[in-house]
């Protein structure tokens, strides 16, 4: 169901991996107003991040560990189970400001999008002002840049991590064929423009102290080389080479 239809369900999703100190402070910022259930996913942390999930009110999920991308695609299905139509990505951790959220809501309500990104470049010097390291800020720029190329979505930011999933971006897409690692979040973003959904982006701020991150140097680099490998596989299913996780949108009709 989408905002024009009538009222939408829309669902919180916490994904949580060793963030038992900052849990609690991440949920407690929230604004519970704006969702119809909040559930937090625990990725099989090696820490008491369920245990506090559970003293939370929310409904609190745990798994074997699977990855960034395994935790979210667990906790997409679990909304859906739970009849999201919109599902609204929030860190565990804190590192995403939620008083986009409300920002974000109305966007999808007044676009009808299929899958809304926030972006930390809309302005173009303000990640720098939040402490964004000068490597960081270069390489995304760089990789933002080639993506926009490539995928033909005038996005400001491609890899960042507050994002609004609707049920039909899921149901368009799937989930199958995607990385249980961070690469997920390019992915579903490439197999969104393939199926020529609505993409959209809000602006967003984002807390850059050292206890939120677990992205070292050797894992970006070989993230940026997974990327680009993504996008080569997309130009080849553009022309009618389609490989693994462009292959259901190959032969979906949406419409724009």
């Amino acid at each position: 169901m989408s905002f024009s239809d009538g009222k939408p369900k829309i669902i919180g999703m916490i994904p949580a991996y060793n963030c038992a100190r900052l849990l609690k402070k991440a949920y407690d910022q929230v604004p519970k107003e704006y969702f119809d259930d909040i559930i937090v996913i625990d990725d099989g942390s090696t820490d008491d991040t369920f245990a506090v999930a559970k003293t939370l009110p929310a409904k609190a999920f745990t798994h074997a560990h699977s990855g960034y991308g395994g935790n979210i695609k667990y906790a997409i299905r679990k909304a859906l189970e739970l009849g999201a139509d919109y599902m609204i990505e929030i860190h565990g951790d804190g590192q995403y400001d939620p008083s986009n959220i409300p920002d974000a809501i109305a966007k999808i309500k007044t676009g009808n999008y299929d899958f809304l990104l926030g972006s930390r470049f809309t302005d173009i010097l303000q990640p720098l002002r939040d402490k964004m390291s000068l490597a960081r800020y270069s390489a995304n720029i760089g990789m933002s840049f080639i993506d926009r190329l490539v995928l033909r979505i005038p996005l400001s930011e491609f890899h960042q991590g507050f994002r609004v999933y609707s049920r039909r971006l899921i149901e368009t897409v799937g989930l199958e064929d995607t990385s249980d690692d961070h690469l997920f979040s390019f992915q579903i973003i490439a197999k969104a423009a393939f199926a020529k959904l609505r993409v959209g982006e809000i602006p967003v701020r984002c807390d850059y102290s050292g206890e939120h991150t677990s992205i070292n140097l050797r894992r970006s680099v070989v993230y940026a080389l997974l990327t680009f490998g993504v996008l080569l596989q997309y130009i080849f299913a553009k022309v009618g080479f389609p490989s693994r996780i462009f292959q259901r949108t190959a032969n979906t009709k949406t419409t724009a």
